[in-house]
């Protein structure tokens, strides 16, 4: 019986979705008033008002997507300000990254700049690009490329220095030219690290999106929860953040799915290893 429900490789699903439930069915139960003596609260309805209610919460979400539907127009506009972040600041940071580790001179001259944006806590941009790009999608997306693009710049840059010498020695033996080299060596080196980087993108890309709408916007789900918030109804905050978190795991999923596809060359691990 053990064998069967001891965690491997084909029943990993079953305990993906063990965890989710047990997490909450636990949930449920220290926050539903009078299933169990109050332990951390002087009363067992704190806990609700603090953490919200599984049952309301999946209610809530119920509510809209197909009682009232009116989230879809919300939703809309924050995965198009997403989107949009994702996808300029991916290719942004692909090109920059390419140009500057091909190019030492430009490199050394840029890198004191690139370092010290970097550093900078870009969240406290969000109110510079209201007022540069207005209330609307264009102060979102830019805050989300802020976020996207040092990740995948960085990425791109170490990946293409990580080429090996031997290997462009011996493309160029064979007459391979610049554009070759960048074709054939360069950027399938850099695509591995890029992929690597992109799984942590589309979480801040959604950063920027909703934290753009807390700070200005009359639409996305951003605002919707902190309309929530204003009222101190957790139960629609917490069912906001749940939809916000299956979008970007359905997002995560999709670059996972371009990866497996474009990175067939590449060897998996368990075939490296019997090589």
């Amino acid at each position: 019986m053990w064998s069967i429900i001891k965690p491997n490789q084909r029943n990993i699903r079953f305990w993906q979705v063990a965890v989710l439930v047990a997490v909450f069915g636990l949930w449920h139960v220290l926050t539903t008033p009078g299933l169990i003596p109050p332990i951390f609260f002087d009363n067992d309805r704190q806990a609700a008002f603090f953490f919200g209610e599984p049952v309301k919460i999946v209610a809530r979400i119920w509510e809209w997507f197909v009682t009232d539907a009116d989230i879809y127009g919300h939703l809309w506009v924050t995965l198009l300000e997403t989107v949009l972040a994702f996808v300029i600041g991916t290719v942004v940071g692909l090109a920059v990254g390419m140009w500057l580790a091909l190019s030492p001179v430009a490199a050394a001259i840029l890198d004191p700049y690139i370092k010290a944006a970097n550093s900078m806590p870009r969240v406290i941009l969000a109110p510079i690009f209201a007022v540069w790009f207005g209330l609307g999608i264009a102060s979102k997306v830019a805050l989300g490329f802020t976020l996207v693009f040092f990740i995948v710049f960085f990425n791109v840059y170490q990946g293409v220095k990580e080429v090996s010498p031997t290997v462009l020695a011996n493309a160029r033996m064979l007459g391979a030219g610049q554009r070759q080299l960048l074709r054939h060596v360069y950027l399938p080196s850099a695509m591995s690290w890029v992929f690597s980087s992109l799984h942590t993108s589309v979480g801040l890309a959604f950063v920027g999106a909703v934290v753009g709408e807390y700070l200005g916007s009359a639409r996305g789900v951003g605002y919707l929860i902190l309309q929530a918030e204003g009222t101190f109804d957790i139960n629609t905050v917490m069912a906001g953040i749940l939809v916000l978190t299956a979008f970007a795991l359905v997002l995560d999923w999709v670059v996972g799915r371009a990866e497996r596809h474009l990175m067939k060359w590449q060897p998996k691990s368990g075939e490296t290893e019997k090589l």
